[in-house]
């Protein structure tokens, strides 16, 4: 007997429908599946029976075929078990096949028969909105997941086979309620805990205010790490399409631990070992990279230099389209990647280079090669440079704390309502022809810039770069023009091209 079941697999982070075909026929007793299955998925025949017999059901022991359509595209992961049980079950006769029409099925067996979560819930759930299906099987503990996409579509959660087959049997599951958490800004380190360094606070302000990236340099123990840090709790709560998009990332990462949304901005820090995969996105079944799991949120990159040359020059396409396309033999996938850069840098190999303290080591050969590991074009990217130079003891020891992340954090968020009448997008993602109307510069700005490409040798896109800056710093202070002393001041946050010149 023949029969059909609906399932789906996830493609970048979009689901794609997986027709199930099972045929139970006379022959010699075992099961083959095909339709480019990956390993995890053959080896599903034998979670497949035990989780079937230790149910209190009959295995059927003739000839079993389950094809995967379209073959042509590579299943993997364990989230067909499910599925391909139904279609046992039901080419079996244990089962009506009209059961499975208008549902699909997605979810892991243990060998007890227990239903085990499984990667990319949300997009799968999404799907089935979108087409109108009217159930929706999941396990249990993807529920809450799911049911974050609304609609028609009924989410039934199972916990066991033997609860699935109950269900279907026409003793339907609760369903559980869609709750959205709460949308808060980010928590953690407070900025007040920040001594001394003004200018690479204000800087952060700003980075923050108009999402620009920005890199900092300095010595070792000069406070970079700590002040990159505290950036997520400056930026705005997430919105709730932002949290959706950031939220079907991690589902399809399976990183979700349980949440049914991520109502923070991600921070990510990789180490700087990190391959290009690891980075970018990639390995044999396609995963995002840190770059997409810090979408709508903050990528940190300590120790800069110190990442291989290959994962940095992979940041080139992302940070100008705000997505990356992953190529593979068989399919291209596209991941989101609408994220903030900010790097730390010691200023050579041995960090003193410029301090007042301690005597720089190192050699001006070995300088220039250290620095060579950070190319132009993506230097280039980076909207601001800073110096974040080694305090005395007294600023260490100092009692007086500057402002604190909330009253840090209102000011950006006037500054991003300012932005937001203007255009959806924020300065640091303005497009040229929003920019050229957005940021006019009067006779002293042009006159600034126009000394500073002349002296600093800005290319093209660190003169565009620079005027989002100085588009930012207007807002901050409630100017509807840019005038020159915000050009002045955005020309300052470029350290590395004033070191270079």
């Amino acid at each position: 007997m023949l029969t059909h079941v609906l399932s789906a697999t996830v493609v970048g982070i979009e689901a794609s429908p997986i027709h199930v075909e099972v045929d139970v026929a006379q022959g010699l007793p075992g099961c083959h599946i095909v339709g480019l299955p990956d390993a995890g998925v053959k080896e599903g025949r034998v979670r497949i029976r035990g989780a079937i017999e230790n149910s209190g059901l009959k295995y059927p022991l003739r000839r079993i075929t389950v094809n995967l359509a379209p073959a042509d595209l590579r299943k993997d992961g364990a989230a067909f078990d499910v599925p391909i049980a139904v279609g046992i079950l039901s080419a079996a006769g244990i089962l009506p096949p009209e059961v499975n029409d208008n549902s699909l099925f997605v979810g892991e067996l243990a060998l007890d028969g227990t239903v085990r979560p499984v990667r990319g819930v949300l997009p799968m759930a999404a799907y089935a909105r979108a087409q109108s299906i009217p159930r929706l099987f999941v396990p249990r503990e993807n529920a809450a997941e799911a049911a974050i996409v609304g609609g028609d579509c009924a989410i039934v959660p199972v916990g066991h086979l033997a609860e699935l087959v109950d269900a279907l049997r026409g003793e339907m599951l609760a369903a559980p309620r869609a709750t959205c958490p709460p949308f808060v800004p980010s928590t953690g380190a407070d900025l007040s805990e920040v001594r001394g360094q003004e200018v690479a606070r204000r800087a952060l302000e700003i980075a923050a205010a108009g999402g620009h990236n920005i890199v900092f340099v300095g010595p070792p123990g000069s406070g970079k790490t700590m002040l990159a840090r505290r950036l997520p709790g400056l930026l705005p709560a997430l919105s709730f399409d932002e949290s959706l998009e950031t939220t079907m990332v991690y589902s399809v990462a399976g990183l979700l631990s349980g949440r049914s949304l991520v109502t923070e901005r991600p921070f990510r820090a990789p180490h700087h070992t990190v391959s290009v995969a690891g980075l970018a996105g990639g390995g044999p079944s396609v995963r995002p990279g840190e770059i997409s799991l810090a979408h709508n949120g903050v990528l940190f990159l300590d120790e800069l230099l110190e990442f291989g040359r290959p994962a940095l020059e992979a940041l080139r396409q992302p940070l100008e389209e705000r997505e990356i396309a992953v190529v593979r033999a068989r399919r291209t996938v596209v991941f989101p990647a609408d994220f903030m850069l900010v790097a730390a840098l010691n200023p050579c190999p041995c960090g003193h280079f410029g301090n007042r303290v301690r005597t720089c080591t190192c050699s001006q050969s070995a300088i220039h090669s250290y620095r060579a590991k950070l190319s132009g074009p993506l230097l280039d990217r980076i909207d601001m440079h800073v110096e974040v130079p080694a305090l005395s003891y007294r600023e260490l020891a100092s009692k007086e704390s500057g402002e604190s992340t909330a009253m840090v954090r209102q000011r950006v968020e006037t500054a991003r309502l300012r932005q937001s009448q203007r255009s959806p997008r924020s300065n640091a993602r303005l497009t040229s022809a929003e920019l050229g109307q957005a940021a006019t510069l009067d006779s002293d700005g042009h006159r600034i810039l126009e000394r500073a490409v002349e002296r600093l040798a800005l290319s093209a896109r660190a003169i565009e770069r620079v005027r989002r800056l100085a588009r930012t710093i207007a807002d901050m202070e409630a100017s509807t023009d840019v005038r020159g002393p915000h050009v002045a001041e955005a020309l300052q946050y470029r350290f590395l091209d004033k070191e270079s010149s």
